[in-house]
């Protein structure tokens, strides 16, 4: 279980990206963490740093996708990021100027 914990905290901080994979395992590897790192201390399974790594890599992959959520949302609620969607409703579709509107977005928030 403590191995199982290490290795879906690595893949929860790897995978926090895309948010999802970042939440959903990283909440796996804090649940099998605790679940490893109680039977190690009782005795009836080794591992402990394992599991506790594991809940470590767990809650950092959660906090990355939280993080990449927030900056997000500020992004989109910026100057930058309602004159973006503005843009797009104006489109209505047409391919080309949603790419307008997408070069235009990234001048606006380039360096």
């Amino acid at each position: 279980m403590a191995v199982a914990a290490l290795v879906l905290g690595i893949l929860a901080l790897l995978s926090s990206i895309t948010v999802v994979g970042g939440i959903l395992l990283g909440l796996a590897a804090i649940i099998l963490g605790i679940v490893a790192s109680k039977r190690a201390k009782r005795g009836e399974a080794g591992g402990k740093g394992m599991a506790i790594t594991g809940v470590v890599t767990g809650t950092l992959g959660i906090l990355g996708a939280i993080g990449l959520i927030a900056f997000g949302a500020s992004l989109l609620n910026s100057q930058a990021g309602k004159n973006y969607q503005d843009c797009l409703r104006n489109a209505n579709g047409n391919q080309a100027q949603v790419q307008d509107c997408a070069n235009q977005f990234g001048r606006q928030i380039g360096p």
